[in-house]
């Protein structure tokens, strides 16, 4: 069992910045993929971003390129999402999520486990 706590949300104005971060325990993700999804009030869970094991390739969701970076830091056991010049669409619950699989990495399916989630709010 992997057990991940994102945290960093909060209220920020548009074209403000947060860093979210998730903190897994229970076993190493070093060797796992990891992403972001996010869910808004009213429509379905979608993805954000994803990077494999070594960090060595990250995916982004059309939405967000160029304004989100995802990292992770496997001594810590940590994935990060530095969000910039958020936008009030990009308010939602933010997830982390991680998988030892392939499949699609936009997919839920495709992952074994998530956080509880942090809730990010942009204001106009």
């Amino acid at each position: 069992q992997v057990q991940l706590v994102e945290s960093g949300g909060g209220l920020v104005q548009a074209g403000g910045s947060l860093t979210l971060s998730c903190a897994a325990s229970g076993r190493p993700v070093s060797s796992y993929s990891m992403a972001w999804f996010r869910q808004a009030p009213g429509k379905e869970r979608e993805f954000v971003a994803a990077i494999t094991w070594n960090g060595g390739t990250l995916y982004y969701a059309d939405s967000v390129k160029g304004r989100f970076t995802i990292s992770r830091d496997n001594a810590k056991n940590t994935v990060y999402l530095q969000m910039n010049s958020l936008k009030p669409e990009d308010t939602a619950v933010y997830y982390c999520a991680t998988r030892s699989r392939g499949g699609a990495y936009y997919s839920t399916d495709n992952y074994d486990f998530f956080g509880q989630g942090t809730q990010v709010t942009v204001s106009s």
